[in-house]
């Protein structure tokens, strides 16, 4: 009996963007057949780079799109390192059968340090202060610097980081406010708003934790930014498309927003070589970094050996737990079996015609284990009798098939 379905140097791995050594080892020590690109690459460049690898490691800036996968014929998983996975086509990759897996939990506590971090710098001004002490200038005031306790702190969107950065700032005195189009369990004394309108007029700090999805492009926009208090400040460390930056500009201008902490931006450089342009340089009381919420050693660490984890124990057992797109299978430990993956369209007859036809070749199952969702379905099963060739051949004709493999 084989150990797994055939050799680990015959699984080539791509690994984009300076993903974390601590990945790259990991896939080492598995024996993949390794490529890595300090660098994001084009479209024609990974179409070009794809045609044997399975898998694939990218962060933030390199796009998976639907021509990428046309030209993906031998492609497993793919690992965004990072939270978001909005440059990945996942429909495209759930037709395939493409696992992709991310890191939602790793990168949380650094983004929310320096969510803090830019919110007492700004409500102190104290990034205009050393700007005007570099150059030379001593501006010992206290106008309009403010401590953060006893502020009011609104959270959109109350995920992994809006609810870890609520119980921070709430530990240093603020109170919290927020809004989630979701049910979500309110954490301390964290105060849930009706709606985001709420959440605007309220609070004295506004910071957006959302993604990118179409309908929340420019979600904070002139209308928004007029309805916050004069002198508000607002963040945005998620994602560049959810705040509308020339109308943020003008409300800075104005003097009606009293300044910003911004991370992400709609047009980042593709690279430390290419100039940053955007309307809210040079702006007073504005701190601009440049992505680097995640940007910490010890969040690169945890992203990196997390990704890499996942996306190993989905090729060796078939694990999908923590999958963006695949429904979700931790399995049990497998000893002296064979275990078959099989994942196909979420039809009627699936799993019926795959029992049927190892019952037809006398091939008793030792467990099976099936999860769906709305459109595809995940099925492992795990035998005992050693299989002749003609019934992978049958498994793999089967109806609403979309990717079968043998794991051992």
């Amino acid at each position: 009996m084989k150990k797994h379905s055939y050799p680990k140097s015959r699984l080539k791995a791509l690994l984009l963007e300076n993903v974390h050594p601590d990945a790259v080892e990991r896939f080492k020590k598995e024996g993949y057949g390794l490529e890595l690109s300090p660098k994001k690459l084009s479209e024609d460049e990974l179409c070009e780079k794809m045609k044997d690898v399975a898998v694939l490691g990218i962060r933030s800036k390199t796009e998976v799109t639907k021509k990428v996968l046309d030209n993906s014929p031998r492609l497993l998983a793919i690992g965004a390192f990072g939270i978001g996975t909005n440059q990945i086509a996942l429909d495209e990759c759930s037709k395939r059968g493409i696992a992709v897996f991310n890191a939602p939990f790793s990168s949380t506590r650094s983004v929310v340090e320096l969510a803090i971090g830019d919110i007492i710098m700004l409500m102190r001004k104290a990034f205009d202060k050393s700007a005007k002490l570099h150059a030379g200038v001593w501006d010992k005031s206290s106008k309009n610097c403010f401590e953060i306790r006893g502020k009011k702190l609104g959270i959109l969107g109350y995920g992994n980081i809006g609810t870890q950065l609520s119980i921070i700032a709430e530990s240093l005195g603020m109170e919290v406010y927020f809004y989630d189009i979701t049910e979500k369990l309110v954490l301390g004394s964290a105060h849930k708003c009706s709606s985001m309108d709420e959440v605007l007029k309220k609070c004295d700090v506004v910071t957006v934790h959302m993604n990118s999805s179409a309908h929340n492009k420019n979600l904070i926009s002139k209308r928004e930014l007029a309805l916050m208090k004069e002198g508000a400040i607002l963040l945005n460390l998620s994602r560049g498309s959810l705040v509308d930056v020339a109308a943020l500009a003008e409300s800075i201008k104005s003097g009606h927003i009293g300044g910003a902490g911004i991370d992400v931006y709609t047009n980042e450089p593709k690279s430390n070589n290419e100039p940053f342009v955007n309307e809210l340089q040079n702006l007073p009381n504005v701190i601009l970094t440049p992505h680097i919420g995640g940007s910490t050693e010890e969040a690169q660490r945890n992203i990196g050996e997390f990704v890499s984890t996942k996306m190993i124990d989905f090729i060796n057992s078939g694990n999908t737990s923590l999958s963006v797109n695949i429904p979700n299978l931790q399995l049990p430990e497998l000893k002296n079996a064979h275990r078959f993956i099989h994942i196909h369209h979420n039809s009627p007859g699936v799993l019926a015609n795959i029992n049927g036809m190892l019952a037809n070749h006398k091939i008793n199952i030792l467990g099976q284990y099936l999860k769906t969702n709305e459109s595809i379905g995940y099925v492992i099963t795990d035998v005992s009798k050693e299989y002749k060739k003609a019934v992978i051949d049958e498994l793999k004709k089967i109806p609403h098939t979309i990717k079968f493999r043998v794991l051992y």
